[in-house]
C-alpha cells in the first residue's frame, strides 16, 4: 500500500474520543449536535463508533470515493456525511451502514472525523465527549470484521496483516453498486 501523506497535509482529520459516562451523551444528543455543527458550515463532520474503524485508509479511502463520486455528479444521497457512512461501512444501504459504523448508546469510544477546517478534537468537546487517543486508531481485528460483515471465511483467505485490505476492498464496492435511485442499467 502506498504511504499516507503526513497528518498536517491531509484534508480529512480523525481523532478518538469517549463518552465521559456511559450513555452520556446520548446518541439522540450527539446527532442533534452533530447535525447543528453540520449546518454551521460545508466541512464533513462525522462520528463513527470506534469498534468499526479500520483505521486512517479505511477513513480515507471512504471519504476519497465519497468525493469521486460526488464530482461525478452520481451522490448517492442528499446529505454528504450519511453517504459518507456508506463508504466507511461498505454498505450502499443507510440503514445497514449505521448498524455497523453508527452511534448507538453501547458506543463507549468513537471517532470524530472532520475536514479542515474544523478540528476533531475540538469537536469532541463540543459533542460532550472527551478526547481519547487509545480509541483511533487501532488494530483490524475479528470483532472489527465482524461488525462490517466480513466473514470468517473472507478473513481466511489472506493472512492477518492484510485484513486491512478486506475492509478497503468493502469501501471500493460500494462504487460497484447503483447509487439510489437508478436501476441495474444506468451508465456509470
Amino acid at each position: 500500500m502506498a504511504p499516507l501523506p503526513p497528518a498536517s497535509e491531509r484534508t480529512l482529520q480523525a481523532a478518538g474520543a469517549r463518552r465521559p459516562a456511559p450513555g452520556r451523551p446520548t446518541t439522540a444528543d450527539l446527532v442533534r449536535t452533530l447535525r447543528a455543527i453540520g449546518q454551521e458550515g460545508t466541512s464533513l463532520v462525522a462520528v463513527f463508533d470506534a469498534r468499526s474503524i479500520a483505521g486512517e485508509r479505511h477513513l480515507l479511502s471512504a471519504w476519497a470515493h465519497l468525493g469521486r463520486s460526488r464530482s461525478r455528479g452520481e451522490p448517492r444521497l442528499r446529505d454528504r456525511g450519511a453517504e459518507y457512512a456508506l463508504y466507511v461501512a461498505g454498505d450502499d444501504q443507510l440503514p445497514r451502514a449505521l448498524a455497523k459504523v453508527g452511534l448507538s448508546d453501547a458506543s463507549e469510544e468513537v471517532v470524530v472525523v472532520a475536514e479542515r477546517p474544523l478540528d476533531p478534537v475540538v469537536l469532541a468537546g463540543r459533542l460532550g465527549l472527551e478526547p481519547f487517543p487509545s480509541a483511533y486508531p487501532r488494530a483490524v481485528d475479528e470483532t472489527l470484521l465482524d461488525r462490517l460483515g466480513i466473514s470468517p471465511e473472507e478473513r481466511a483467505a489472506v493472512p492477518r496483516d492484510a485484513w486491512e485490505g478486506l475492509v478497503l476492498e468493502r469501501v471500493a464496492l460500494v462504487d460497484l453498486s447503483a447509487p439510489a435511485g437508478h436501476g441495474a442499467t444506468a451508465k456509470h
